[in-house]
Parts: C-alpha cells; structure tokens; sequence
C-alpha cells in the first residue's frame, strides 16, 4: 500500500466522525444559542470529533471490520452524550 492510499484509507476512516461532529455542532448552534456560545465551535467540533475517531476505532478492534452499523450507532451516542456533557446538560 502506497502512502497516498495509507492517507485516503485514514481520511475515509475519520470522515464519518468529523461530519457528525461538524453537523451536531452547527445543529446546536441552531437550536440553543445561548448555551453552545459557552463553548467556541471549533473545540466542540474538535472534542467530538476526537470522541467519535476513539469509538469507531474501538469498534473496529471489536468487530474487526470498519463500517458496521453498530459502531456508527455508538458513534451518534457519543457525539450526542459529549455536546450534552459540553453545554452542561447535566450542570
């Protein structure tokens, strides 16, 4: 495998975790503006991002295959539990 397909393979890897962070962020964004202003967008982008990258791998390692649903279904969970836990959800 050469570089180039070693990159493409770790970016097709993560993007599904950075587009739910980016959209959860901007959703949020949306609906409860005063809370997400507490947080800047780009460490909630970043924080889930680095919460979900942690969850699709650990399901990887558990199923031993990339891209099963029930490692996107966790996915969501955590991305939603860590905005929650951002916006003090639970103060």
């Amino acid at each position: 495998m050469s570089p180039l397909q070693l990159l493409d393979h770790l970016l097709n890897f993560v993007a599904p975790a950075v587009a739910v962070a980016v959209l959860l962020a901007l959703a949020l964004r949306g609906l409860h503006r005063a809370r997400s202003l507490r947080v800047p967008l780009w460490k909630q982008i970043a924080i889930t991002t680095g919460a979900g990258v942690a969850t699709l791998l650990g399901g990887l390692v558990l199923t031993g295959h990339d891209g099963r649903m029930a490692s996107y279904a966790a996915l969501v969970l955590v991305a939603g539990t860590v905005q929650w836990a951002l916006l003090r959800g639970g103060r």
